[in-house]
Parts: structure tokens; sequence; C-alpha cells
């Protein structure tokens, strides 16, 4: 999982309350169980003119001008910023994973599904409440201003305007450290590997006919 400090990024506004995963990430793209390459089918249902499937070459797809993703302005965003109960729905872990193929590292919005919010933290994605009437404040700034970035620093936990301003966000001290180490629960227990293997080796000499048929 990437390491997350400090971000620079352009901002991309979806101006949607209740964006459940399914529109995140359509569930015919739920078949594989990768974590790279859902980033072309990201919100693929208001992304694109025609219906995506699984294999299909997004390139020749007609693109949807309305949908602000395909506005250039927003292109190569890393933040997203969204309205209230975010990721609601379904508890696929493949939303997040969509969000974090296609660019984004964080997220800022009021509310966010708790499921959701909580598979952001094990995929690397940073999501980020801040008061509904600050969110509204950055929609404008940021629909007022191509080009709109924000600093999101995780070790202060800021997010910094153009023009200088601080919001603080609040998040777990735990979440915090696995983001900024870059630890996923894999990463996690593998942090204890020599522990593990001990115990294992303790164990297969303690009850050794656990271990027939198993033999390395």
């Amino acid at each position: 999982m990437k390491a997350f400090r400090h971000l620079d990024g352009l901002v991309a506004p979806l101006d949607r309350p209740n964006v459940d995963t399914d529109a995140i990430i359509p569930k015919q793209f739920l078949k594989s169980i990768r974590r790279s390459g859902f980033g072309p089918n990201l919100f693929d249902e208001w992304r694109y003119l025609d219906r995506g499937e699984p294999g299909m070459d997004n390139g020749s797809r007609p693109l949807n001008p309305d949908f602000v993703l395909n506005a250039p302005r927003y292109r190569g965003a890393q933040i997203l910023l969204a309205r209230e109960n975010f990721g609601c729905g379904s508890s696929r872990e493949h939303a997040p994973w969509a969000l974090e193929d296609y660019g984004f590292r964080a997220i800022i919005a009021p509310s966010y599904a708790d499921i959701f919010y909580n598979n952001c933290f094990k995929n690397g994605l940073l999501p980020i409440v801040l008061d509904a009437q600050i969110v509204d404040r950055l929609f404008r700034e940021t629909f007022g201003s191509v080009g709109y970035r924000l600093s999101v620093d995780l070790e202060k936990q800021h997010v910094e305007t153009p023009s200088g301003e601080r919001f603080g966000f609040g998040v777990d001290a735990f979440r915090k450290h696995c983001l900024i180490e870059g630890l996923d629960d894999i990463g996690l227990t593998l942090l204890h590997a020599e522990a593990i293997r001990a115990f294992e080796a303790r164990r297969e000499a303690e009850q050794p006919w656990l271990f027939i048929g198993n033999e390395k």
C-alpha cells in the first residue's frame, strides 16, 4: 500500500449526495479480485454514454461530456470533493480500489458510509470529514477557479487552501499510523513474520501429528 503523508493535489468536485458504491464501480466489474485495473471503469455509468462491460476497450467508448471527470480542467485530479453519505450502498472493497487506481489519494466530504470509510484506510485512501459549510465553500472555490488545488497534511491533520487557510480534521491514531507507514492488513501481519515463524516451528515440534501430510 502506498504511504500517505502529504499531498498537494488538483481537486475534482462530485456535486451529488448519497453516491453509492454501485455508482462508484458497477456490479459487472466485480468479477476480478485484483486491486488494480478498475480505474478506467470508475463511475462507469456516469462517465460513458454506453454500458460498460469487463474487457471493453474504454479508449473507444463515447464519453459523457456532462460528467465532471471528463472535463479537461479536472484531468489528473488526486482529491475528490464529495457530498454527504459518500460510499453508501453495498460493502464492496472494489470501490476504493477503483478510486485509488484512477489516481485519487484523498476524498473530502461531510460524511461517509461506515464500511466504505473503513475500506478507504485499508487501501491507501484518506477519507477526510469536514463540516458541510466548509465543504460548500470548497465546492464554490473549486468551481470558480480552474486548476484549484488543496494541500493535505496527514501528519498535522489539516487541509490548506491556496489562500493559506487551514481546516483541521480528525483521524484515528492507528489508522493514521498505517497510512503514514503504508501498512495494509497484510503489511501489518508481515511486521510479525519472525514471531509467526517461531510460533509455527514450536507448534510443529510440540504437535507433529498436525503436520502429517503437510511436509515441506
